[in-house]
């Protein structure tokens, strides 16, 4: 007999219409975060180092990779403050996913965004070492320690994890769990927050709203981009369902850019001024969506079993 939902153990399957139904803050159905991304790519990595195939250059002949590192730079010399700008005008918070070796560069944006009583988000130790397979559990776990202490020495208060391009095996989420994260942003396959068995808590991450996976990688348009986070918050608004969460991911040296400014502007104004809209943190949502999954009755597999709630208690 086929095994119904996944094949791993990582989180149970769960259908929809099974699951417990929860209000964010207010009495609010939908609810979203700004993810700011402050990355640092190596021009020359390590040699073990694993990057994201999606993302091809120098990196994969061995010499200095001078044409992306120099992109990404522009983000944290340039673009990331004309976003910080623009976040202050609109008086939004900002979960930041920050890379160690990023934290360590650039403390300047780092006490600007700590300044605005933002929210760091573990991310790796750089944007060139993606977690991958090819690591044995020991290196994973390594990898993990060092990217959480790296970055509790410099902005402390992370309580997210996302792995660098997404990169996971099936240990991450228990590797998390065990080294103190409450929740990842790693797995796509959502709308709402959920429970792994581990205990951490999967919350929906920006992966159709991200700047770089849809108009980098993908090409969509940037003159789109206001549109499809209209639709997308029109759409979840008019679902009668609770607990669903929007994502938005911004890279600086994408959309901080000069020509793509006005549409970031354009689709954060609109999130403004959303009356029915829940905006805060990812760690802020995470913690109302653990408090209301653990503490609403069985009503499918999204609840956890008593031996997750046991996790997730843990210190």
């Amino acid at each position: 007999m086929t095994a119904r939902g996944p094949d791993h153990a990582i989180h149970p399957f769960a259908p929809q219409p099974a699951r417990p139904d929860f209000l964010w803050p207010g009495g609010r159905r939908v609810a979203a975060y700004i993810l700011l991304h402050i990355e640092h790519t190596e021009i020359a990595p390590p040699a073990d180092a694993h990057r994201d195939p999606r993302f091809r250059g120098a990196f994969f002949t061995g010499t200095p990779d001078w044409h992306s590192w120099s992109y990404r730079d522009y983000g944290s010399r340039i673009g990331a403050w004309r976003v910080l700008d623009l976040l202050d005008a609109l008086k939004l918070p900002a979960s930041v996913a920050v890379n160690t070796l990023a934290a360590q560069r650039h403390p300047e944006l780092i006490a600007a965004c700590a300044s605005r009583s933002f929210e760091p988000v573990a991310h790796g130790i750089s944007a060139s070492r993606m977690v991958t397979a090819r690591m044995t559990e020991a290196e994973e776990r390594a990898h993990i320690l060092e990217a959480r202490d790296g970055l509790a020495r410099i902005w402390p208060g992370a309580t997210g994890w996302l792995g660098q391009d997404a990169g996971a095996t099936e240990r991450t989420t228990r590797l998390l769990a065990e080294s103190g994260f409450a929740c990842g942003l790693d797995w796509a396959n959502d709308d709402e927050p959920y429970l792994h068995a581990s205990g951490l808590l999967a919350m929906p991450p920006p992966a159709e709203q991200d700047d770089v996976q849809t108009l980098w990688l993908r090409r969509v348009p940037v003159t789109r981009w206001p549109a499809l986070i209209r639709d997308a918050l029109d759409r979840l608004l008019a679902e009668p369902r609770g607990g669903r969460v929007l994502g938005i991911g911004v890279h600086p040296w994408m959309l901080g850019a000069p020509h793509r400014i006005r549409y970031l502007r354009e689709s954060l104004q609109d999130l403004a001024s959303r009356d029915g809209l829940h905006v805060a943190t990812c760690g802020e949502l995470a913690a109302t969506a653990r408090h209301a999954l653990l503490s609403l009755p069985r009503a499918g597999a999204t609840t956890p079993r008593p031996e997750d709630a046991a996790r997730a208690a843990r210190p």
